[in-house]
């Protein structure tokens, strides 16, 4: 018994005398932010994430045929109003045609104007007179403004397989 006595005694004192320091873990400012996001198709992250202007020098250096997997943030021009199977994204002077993953996914047609994440593939593409005619009326273009559609158009494409939107802010 003494030494089950002796034994709880040391350890007690052990613990009672281990040099412990902690570190304050500090307070968020308060003007940090956290961004909620919407996720459509595959599960992405807000990391890493190119400019749309970093991402336009990279399509300056693709032929037709050439792809390179990126994810980049960007403005939102316009969305498909049939279904929301497409968007255009401002790309500084220029805009590129998101398309997404095996249509296994649509955007909300009314997000124009909102910024977005996201992530997959981008090509160069020329697309053909008929696709633009297609597109322009999916977007709707009047009888007019398609008619006026007569030349490939060589154009910065992406696929997506994933987009975020943000939905709201907590502070």
């Amino acid at each position: 018994m003494k030494k089950i006595l002796f034994v709880l005694a040391i350890s007690i004192f052990a613990i009672g005398c281990k040099n412990e320091t902690t570190k304050e873990q500090p307070v968020a400012a308060e003007s940090e932010t956290t961004i909620n996001y919407k996720s459509f198709g595959e599960s992405i992250t807000d990391e890493n994430v190119l400019s749309n202007t970093d991402l336009v020098k990279k399509y300056n250096n693709l032929k037709p045929g050439d792809t390179i997997n990126v994810k980049f943030a960007t403005q939102v021009k316009e969305v498909c109003q049939k279904k929301g199977c497409w968007m255009k994204v401002n790309m500084g002077e220029e805009e590129a045609m998101v398309r997404f993953k095996d249509y296994g996914f649509f955007m909300p047609k009314d997000i124009a104007g909102k910024e977005i994440i996201a992530a997959g593939k981008a090509y160069i593409e020329e697309m053909s007179v008929e696709d633009q005619q297609h597109y322009a009326e999916d977007g709707g273009a009047t009888p007019e403004e398609i008619a006026a559609i007569t030349e490939v158009k060589r154009t910065l494409a992406f696929e997506a397989n994933g987009v975020l939107i943000p939905e709201e802010v907590k502070q």
